[in-house]
């Protein structure tokens, strides 16, 4: 970041800094150690794209947080993954997000416009995590390729 007296303000590693459409600097480690600190979630990888005019993000969901909700809403006996596509659930992770980015002072750009749902951490075993247990971006992003494509196809269905 660049101060107006022309002096520099490091945000975080060139590298893990994205640009989006319109130009905006996107700082996700910055983000995703927000968004780690709602209850509901285990892990967060923020992820944008100089084509796209927004960010997404792959939520890794608390199992205990998950259960908890299927048994006070009835669903209880619904497996995992259907749970994961509940759009109450969803609604509840979402508007905890947004209550962090409020509460964190975040820009309209910084927030995530859309999330996709899993219970699979990231480790080092499945490669996404680094043996320092850094996140591996470039992994992360084609790891979860397909979730990444369909939150942006949903957006574009929105014209967002």
């Amino acid at each position: 970041m660049i101060y107006p007296n022309g002096s520099a303000k490091i945000i975080d590693r060139s590298k893990n800094i994205f640009k989006l459409s319109q130009g905006e600097y996107i700082a996700p480690e910055k983000l995703e150690n927000i968004f780690v600190l709602s209850p509901y979630i285990a892990q967060a990888f923020v992820y944008g794209d100089s084509l796209r005019s927004c960010a997404v993000a792959i939520v890794v969901v608390e199992p205990d947080k998950l259960k908890k909700w299927a048994e006070d809403n009835g669903k209880s006996n619904e497996s995992q993954e259907k749970l994961l596509t509940d759009a109450g659930f969803k609604k509840l992770v979402f508007d905890d997000m947004s209550r962090l980015s409020v509460e964190n002072k975040l820009s309209g750009l910084e927030k995530p416009k859309e999330i996709a749902l899993t219970l699979t951490p990231f480790s080092v075993d499945n490669d996404i995590l680094t043996p320092t247990f850094k996140l591996k971006r470039n992994i992360a992003r084609e790891y979860f390729k397909p979730q990444i494509n369909a939150m942006y196809d949903s957006l574009a269905k929105q014209g967002l």
